[in-house]
């Protein structure tokens, strides 16, 4: 590691040369492979903006200059690049290094990231706030082309046009997201990578207007428009350009040399441009190349290999819910099933094959997928989108305004509710009970297990209405396998009969509820087990008698407690009087939590087993 060792801020790769540099690239993408392969993390991106990264660097001056990142995923470089070396040692992990760009960890992170399609926008503003206040720096905003399929991108786009701010936009176009693009941006994208006709003679005019004396304005419109015109018949179309950008490329994203002379060319210019730069997820690393979207996002793995090395766990519930999802539709056939650009990761993959013609990927573009779904829905179908619980947050106003007012049958499985731990806090599942508990006509519902996820698919299918059904990441729950009741709407499911202490559980965190009814078993204690199923609509004749026939009651969900189903239980208690049962609920605090793994996150927030029992212990002596 001759170069990387004396890399410790971006002044230092200034001093190099292009052999240098390249050396450099060279060495950061064995760091990147070694380091992620012991704490795992997003390898793939990184790996393909290296050069990039480089490039942009070396001729800009962070943290002055303001870089932008989209999502994150691609900003490890950035990070080995700005002085946190170190912090790889602790990428992902409890009280370490964030895998996505943040201000609070360091200056020359300009933004917080990790969702996608943001980046232009935050660039545009904090361009436009430089030119209020008469500075004079540099703002970049780096987004992929899958970001590019996100509605926020075009918006902010058309916006910069609009304005003329001086900012640079750089596409980097590898063909894939998490999974590989698709929608008409991307064939588009794919028009323009296949136009070397139109590079080639963009450049045989700009040498003509070099040699061109200057002979009057006459001139020089009628080169601009030979030029404009070579453009136009090149390509089936120039977006960019027609909303206002200045589009420069494409350009290999992988030859620094070439990357440092146009970004100092661009710097000159006093617009809003474009620059599209085409690079290879997973460069320079053979497995990542082979398989790009394995090593998105990856466990510690073998880097000779490139194999995982964790033991694979059970079946998922994002394997569960697809499964029986390919089960209905065959019996069901309006079933349709949508995801935002996450066919994988939502266990879709074998819907898509078994039911191509009723299998939608939107792209990266929750919005419209609800709205989709919406019309879906309006004319006989049943649609099922699928999708992450931190995703859904973008899509608030459509599931209120085109789903819940017109009461349209529709399922959201939302998947990774809940905590998700190493992604951290622009991650974690933990509010959508809250948001979604408020809207009426909307019915949430989490399982225990992975029986009952399939059971109240089962039942979101028959029933008609606009469902929500809530489950995390990781393997399916076996637990109270046998305790398997009939689902009614707004009913409950008593696991267990006691007295005067009752645990009432909200989807997955039975598990730790079952834990801490053995414990207070064995102090002597008989209390009730109840598994919730439904948030909205509550349950209420298991309401009313939790609050007139025991002394204490006790919730837990794994969300965050303001306005989840412990609020709802409590506006319940409220709504019957003061003469009855002392309720404790149990679920995240009023924040944003951090990345870590679940078992520690749990152990901080007090949501383990014996953290809930040791806080019933303490409540019921006082």
């Amino acid at each position: 590691m001759g170069y990387l060792d004396k890399v410790n801020s971006p002044k230092d790769i200034k001093k190099l040369d292009m052999n240098a540099l390249n050396a450099l690239a060279a060495e950061i993408r064995e760091f990147l492979v070694n380091s992620v392969s012991k704490t795992g993390g997003h390898l793939s991106s990184s790996l393909g903006v290296v050069e990039l990264t480089l490039a942009l660097h070396y001729c800009y001056n962070c943290p002055r200059d303001k870089f932008v990142w989209d999502v994150g995923h691609q900003a490890y470089v950035h990070k080995l690049l700005t002085g946190r070396k170190e912090g790889f040692k602790t990428l992902r992990k409890l009280d370490g290094m964030s895998g996505f760009p943040r201000p609070s960890e360091s200056e020359c992170d300009a933004f917080n990231a990790g969702h996608s399609s943001a980046s232009i926008s935050a660039a545009l503003g904090i361009a436009n706030a430089r030119d209020l206040k008469n500075e004079s720096f540099n703002v970049v905003a780096i987004i992929g082309d899958g970001a590019m399929s996100g509605g926020m991108a075009y918006e902010a786009m058309n916006n910069a046009g609009q304005l003329k701010t001086k900012m640079l936009i750089v596409l980097n176009d590898n063909q894939m997201s998490i999974s590989p693009n698709v929608g008409a941006m991307s064939n588009y994208l794919n028009q323009l990578r296949l136009a070397p006709k139109y590079i080639s003679a963009k450049r045989d005019v700009q040498k003509t207007l070099q040699k061109v004396p200057v002979i009057g304005n006459g001139v020089y419109n009628f080169l601009g428009r030979t030029k404009e015109g070579i453009k136009h018949s090149m390509l089936p179309s120039v977006m960019f350009e027609q909303l206002g950008l200045t589009y420069i490329g494409p350009v290999d994203g992988h030859d620094v040399k070439q990357l440092i002379q146009i970004i100092n060319r661009i710097k000159k210019l006093d617009a809003p441009v474009l620059l599209h730069v085409i690079t290879k997820k997973g460069k320079g690393y053979e497995p990542a190349e082979k398989n790009p979207s394995k090593f998105h996002g990856i466990g510690p793995f073998d880097p000779v290999t490139g194999e995982v090395l964790a033991k694979a766990g059970g079946v998922t519930y994002s394997r569960v819910f697809g499964k029986k999802l390919v089960q209905l539709a065959a019996k069901h056939k309006e079933i349709c099933a949508i995801t935002a650009a996450m066919p994988s990761g939502t266990g879709l993959e074998q819907f898509a094959v078994e039911y191509p013609h009723r299998f939608f990927d939107v792209g990266i573009a929750e919005e419209h997928a609800v709205t989709f779904a919406g019309g879906l829905a309006k004319g006989g179908c049943l649609p099922v989108f699928a999708v992450y619980s931190t995703f859904l947050q973008r899509a608030y106003d459509q599931i209120i305004h085109d789903i819940c007012i017109q009461k349209l049958p529709m399922i959201l499985a939302i998947d990774r509710a809940g905590i998700v731990g190493d992604d951290g806090e622009t991650h974690q599942g933990i509010f959508d009970i809250s948001f979604l508990n408020t809207i009426p006509n909307m019915t949430v519902m989490a399982p225990k297990n992975g029986a009952e996820l399939e059971a109240m698919l089962e039942f979101a299918v028959e029933s008609r209405i606009p469902i929500s059904i809530r489950y995390p990441r990781g393997s399916a729950s076996q637990m109270l396998n046998n305790a398997q009741s009939p689902i009614e709407l707004g009913k409950s499911e008593y696991i267990y009969n006691g007295s005067d202490i009752a645990l009432i559980g909200f989807g997955t965190v039975m598990d730790q509820l079952v834990g801490v009814y053995g414990m207070l078993l064995k102090d002597g204690l008989k209390p009730t087990l109840v598994n919730a199923r439904f948030s909205t609509p509550l349950d209420m004749d298991m309401a009313k008698d939790m609050f007139k026939n025991y002394k204490y009651v006790f919730t837990m969900e794994d969300g965050v407690l303001r306005g989840g189903f412990g609020s709802v239980m409590a506006q319940a208690f409220e709504s019957f009087g003061t003469d009855g049962a002392r309720l404790t609920s149990f679920g995240f605090p009023d924040c944003f939590v951090e990345h870590g793994t679940k078992p520690q996150l749990y152990e901080r927030y007090g949501l383990d087993a014996a953290s809930v029992y040791n806080s019933i212990k303490e409540i019921m002596k006082k």
